[in-house]
This record gives C-alpha cells, structure tokens and sequence, in this order.
C-alpha cells in the first residue's frame, strides 16, 4: 500500500480522519458528547479538544498539506487569525472579498485594532506595492463573488520576502483546485459549511498551518476565545467530506457547461468564471490552478428587479444564500448591504450542485425568459 501522502485526493478523503484498525472496531469516528474528562489525559476539558474535532482534522489536513484547526463556523475561523495580530497590525485585503470578511476588517479598523490596506488582489503589482509594513495578507482566489483570480504564487513568494503572513481562503477554490500551503502561504481558511461538508446541514470553519508555533497560538485563539465546534457538527462534516471529491468533480464540470451557455444568451451581458477561455483570468488561472471550482456569476442586460425576478422563478435552484451544497444555489449578490459597491447591482451569483446539467439548463432558461 502506498504511503497516505502520496494517495490521491479522492482517496484521502475517504480513508483519512478514520479510528485505528481493531478487531471488530467501527470503520467511522464516533460522536463524543463529553463536555468533561478524566484528569491526567491530554485533552483536560471539553473546549480543548474532542475525538470527534480530531478526525475531521485529520482528514482536512490530508486534502490541504498541513495541521488543522476546526471552529464553529468559517468567521469564527478567520476572527481568530486577526485575533493573534498586534494592534495597529496592518492588513492587506481584497476590495472586493466575501460580505462577511469585509464587515469584519471595517470593524476592526473603526475600532483601532488593526490599519486596513484594500487592493485588487487580481492587480499583481498593486498587491506587492502594499505589503511593505504589511503584517498579514489576506488573500481570496477565486473572489467572492467577482470570481477575480489572484496570481497565488507570486504574491505569496514576494509576500515571504516582504516578511509579511499570508492567509488564504480556499472555500471556492478547494484543496482539488489549488493548495496554498505548498505555495508558501502560512495558513489557509475554509468555510467548512461548503464544499468539504456539503450538505447545506452544518455551519463550521477551518484553519490549516504548517507552522507549529502559528499552529499553537490558533489553538489557544480557539480555547481562550471559545469557538469550538459541535462533536455532532464535525461528525457531520466528516461524513460530509467523503463525497467531497466525487461531488467537486460533478459540480465542476456542470459549472463550465453553464458558464458556456450562458455565456451565448441573450439576456445575459457578461459571465465571470475562470474555466471560460474567453475569461480574463483563464489564463492566469491554467497556470496553477487544476481545476476552476463550481461557482459562477453572471450579470443580465436588464435591471436588478429582473435580476430578482430571475433567482425567484426557478423551480429547481434554489433562491438562497450559501454555496457548495450538493443542490444548486443561487441569488443576487447586492441584495445583502453588506456586498460590495463595486460588485454589478445586477451580478447573480450561481453556486453549481449535483443535479443534472440539462435539468438545471431548462431551469435556468425558464427563468430567464419567465422573468
């Protein structure tokens, strides 16, 4: 048998994360409901640590390269990195990032705790003019929901000359796609909820380093400030996780053929996904990426009302917020006040599930003229 580093993702994602072999032992991690333990172990209290966190650790390390930190959701994840930063830390972020993640940086700017720099992480220059003084990039390749790709290996190279920290989500673009940790990046983000559980069932977060010391003082971030997930929640996700790569794949692939259709509709003025040949960033992302994920946006014609109009006559998407679910997902962006001013008032944003890809082209052309 071969040395588990050197399996395949989709292999990884079913044998990684699993209890030791013993006769008669079960093949599945267990759901531990213990808030309390004996003294003398390891662990010593229910918020420092837990079986059930530790398989699903386990099995997201294997797919990302590197230790790995479950929390209770995804901005729970990254609140504990800028959690560790000095204060007055400058920070280089995306414009034009996840809602959630540019709410944050705001308030934590307004309140003194950190100097946000905001540059257009797909301007490689302007991203490297920032990081003098520059203590943590953080990075969103593909962009929430632009779908801007960021030239991931130069900027992280120079980002280490610079002596800054790099962070990079990995929620749309997956450890399938790209893995920012052999890059150089110190740590990489997921919202768990997505495409590693993907079941729209549980909200959790993630956080991979190869740093042990950078891995400690997340760790104690993680203890001290209490976001810890639900045994039940990280069984869930672990379970979640074993289709992970077969439900990738399928999504991936219906996402291109979509992208490419509507990329020829009447209604539709422009279409943002890197796996098009004609995107402005297909090249750039051909150069590392190995695959373009399963999340689309599209703009129409016409104004946001038929926008809205279009995410409510669906009949098999769903008019919701989230993504990387097994069924498809989709609205628009600007609805929420917290979306960037510069994101289309009319960008829809289309997370691809499973379903059949002539299925969800019937839908979406009904919706289209329906509306």
């Amino acid at each position: 048998m071969r040395e588990e580093n050197t399996l395949h993702p989709e292999t990884l994602a079913i044998t990684s994360g699993r209890p030791a072999q013993v006769l008669d032992g079960s093949i599945n991690s267990t759901i531990i409901l213990s808030s309390t333990f004996h003294a003398g172990g390891p662990i010593g209290y229910g918020r420092y640590g837990n079986e059930t966190w530790v398989g699903l650790e386990s099995a997201i390390e294997a797919l990302e390269g590197g230790p790995t930190l479950a929390f209770s959701s995804g901005m729970a994840a990254i609140s504990a990195v800028f959690s560790i930063l000095p204060v007055g830390a400058v920070v280089t972020a995306s414009h034009q990032g996840y809602s959630g993640v540019m709410t944050l940086l705001k308030t934590l700017e307004a309140s003194g705790k950190i100097e946000v720099r905001y540059v257009d992480v797909s301007n490689t220059e302007q991203v490297l003019s920032a990081l003098p003084g520059t203590a943590l990039l953080w990075l969103e390749s593909p962009t929430n929901p632009m779908m801007s790709v960021a030239d991931l290996p130069r900027i992280i190279s120079a980002a280490q000359l610079a002596g800054c920290g790099v962070a990079v989500d990995n929620t749309f673009a997956t450890p399938l796609g790209q893995r920012p940790l052999t890059m150089g990046a110190d740590i990489v983000a997921h919202s768990v909820t997505k495409y590693l559980a993907g079941h729209s069932d549980v909200i959790l977060g993630s956080l991979s380093t190869m740093d042990p010391a950078l891995y400690a003082r997340l760790e104690d971030a993680r203890k001290i400030g209490g976001a810890i997930p639900g045994p039940f929640e990280a069984w869930l996700a672990l379970r979640g996780l074993r289709t992970f790569p077969v439900r990738f794949e399928k999504a991936q692939s219906s996402a291109l053929e979509i992208a490419s259709r509507l990329s020829n509709h009447p209604k539709i003025e422009s279409v943002f996904y890197p796996g098009l040949a004609s995107d402005r960033f297909h090249e750039r992302a051909n150069g590392f990426m190995s695959g373009f994920g399963a999340v689309l946006s599209f703009t129409l014609i016409s104004g946001p009302q038929e926008a809205e109009r279009v995410c409510e006559a669906s009949k098999v998407i769903t008019h919701a917020t989230s993504l990387g679910g097994v069924e498809s997902l989709w609205e628009r962006r600007r609805r929420w006040p917290g979306e960037s001013q510069s994101v289309p008032e009319t960008l829809i944003r289309l997370s691809v599930g499973c379903e059949n890809v002539e299925d969800l082209w019937l839908d979406i052309s009904q919706a289209l003229q329906n509306a």
